[in-house]
């Protein structure tokens, strides 16, 4: 708990019965975890301060300095790191960003985004630090149950993304079993789905809405899906796991617990918002990563029962670390007890929304995390859904395009499938949406993160030349 970086033990394990990895740590009074995290990060800005011009200009500009960090309340004194900070840093140092803290020949791996909102952000790192991303993702794991004894299937794209690997490395650290498949490829999943009916694993990692996929791909071939013996299913890379409905439709669909995870690629280990095996929102694992929710417009933390974004710093770091990056998520957080015994703070409804994926219609302020938990609430919902924002005249129109199940048959029965999901949603969003309903099946799956809404409304703007 004093020497860093940290070294850990890549031999030990917890005794098979023990409910914590870290018990000391875990569990531990808020004040007396505090000391062990204000000695991390004290240590941290100091590595960076002397190895990083981007953290070194910026704390300059800002008037602060490692000696400014006495307290932890003395964070907040230093400034925010938005994603666009480290494109830029990349693109006037390439490839890694004058935030890289080691030597680029100590780089051990090199992974990435894809650049799908904008130029790639490439991420370098260090050996030490793989291995203890490997020890952070074992404690997290056990904490949500998983052990030496279960077979992982790791159902997510092997590439420049992050998630896999990191789920990988956690299991191979836990000593279970890791069974690596991968997805993305034509025909994969049912390959998947056969597989997993020979080898039974017992714990699923995917994005949530690949695991509906599986699901309904193996329920097409009649394997139905609770067969399988999936004990554990824990997830990453999209909301879905947090939003109650869709929690509840996994876990009834398997059989087995829907495990909320994940924060940032940038901020790998990234599993450090997770659930335990008790599932009552994601522990904030503050000794691995420090997080703190702050208003957006100040960049100063929330009061515990307030929301706003999460905003993250590694504590164990070497290779590129993050110093108060803003995630752009929206979260509430808590200091409530949880049954594990962690005192950890937490995010009871996990990341519902993120502030560039909020949209706005008639000066209602919409979730996408919020239609999917009405939508999966409602008997005969088909499983998938479109949300197309668009503007007639002047006005807004919000259109929920949403699959009807293969039983809805008629078209009274449609009809009031319709109205009913239009009465709900207009009760959870405040606004009126047009409802269309589609064949099951109709609208496309994917294996990796959804992406349910399209907005028009600049195709409008510019049509009048607004």
């Amino acid at each position: 708990m004093t020497a860093w970086p940290p070294r850990y033990d890549a031999a030990w394990l917890p005794p098979a019965g023990a409910e914590h990895w870290a018990p000391e740590l875990e569990c531990a009074k808020p004040a007396e975890r505090e000391a062990v995290i204000l000695a991390k990060l004290t240590a941290q800005v100091q590595w960076a301060w002397e190895r990083s011009p981007f953290y070194r200009r910026r704390w300059d500009a800002a008037g602060v300095s490692p000696v400014t960090l006495r307290t932890l309340a003395d964070l907040r004194r230093f400034p925010v790191v938005q994603k666009a900070d480290l494109r830029a840093a990349q693109a006037e140092h390439p490839p890694f960003g004058d935030y890289l803290c080691i030597e680029p020949g100590e780089v051990a791996r090199i992974h990435g985004t894809s650049g799908t909102t904008g130029r790639p952000t490439v991420f370098g790192v260090g050996r030490d630090d793989w291995e203890r991303i490997g020890e952070a993702h074992a404690r997290i794991l056990w904490g949500a149950g998983v052990r030496p004894g279960d077979t992982v299937l790791v159902a997510s794209f092997f590439s420049l993304y992050l998630g896999s690997w990191g789920a990988l490395k956690g299991c191979e650290r836990l000593r279970a079993t890791a069974f690596p498949f991968g997805a993305g490829v034509p025909g994969q999943t049912l390959m998947a789905v056969q597989w997993a009916r020979e080898l039974r694993p017992s714990a699923f990692y995917g994005t949530p809405s690949y695991a509906l996929h599986f699901a309904e791909t193996a329920r097409r071939e009649g394997i139905e899906p609770r067969e399988l013996g999936l004990r554990t299913l824990f997830f990453s890379g999209e909301p879905g796991a947090g939003i109650p409905a869709t929690k509840r439709l996994i876990e009834d669909t398997f059989g087995g617990i829907c495990v909320d995870m994940g924060s940032m690629a940038e901020m790998t280990p990234w599993m450090t918002n997770a659930e335990c095996r008790h599932r009552t929102g994601m522990h904030l694992w503050q000794d691995i990563v420090y997080t703190e929710v702050c208003a957006p417009d100040t960049w100063q933390p929330v009061p515990y029962g307030g929301e706003g974004t999460p905003v993250y710093t590694h504590l164990e770091r070497t290779s590129q670390p993050m110093i108060r990056l803003v995630s752009g998520d929206v979260a509430r957080w808590t200091d409530e007890p949880c049954p594990c015994g962690r005192t950890y703070p937490r995010l009871p409804q996990g990341l519902y929304g993120r502030l560039d994926d909020m949209f706005i219609v008639r000066g209602e302020n919409v979730y996408p995390s919020a239609i999917e938990d009405t939508l999966r609430a409602i008997a005969g919902f088909g499983g998938e859904f479109r949300v197309i924002v668009s503007r007639r005249e002047t006005m807004d129109e919000l259109l929920v395009r949403a699959e009807h199940a293969a039983e809805v048959t008629d078209a009274a029965a449609r009809a009031r499938l319709a109205q009913t999901m239009k009465e709900r949603l207009r009760a959870r969003l405040g606004v009126t949406p047009i409802v269309e309903l589609v064949g099951a099946g109709t609208l496309p799956r994917t294996e990796f993160k959804a992406r349910r809404v399209i907005d028009d409304r600049d195709l409008y703007r510019q049509g009048t030349g607004r």
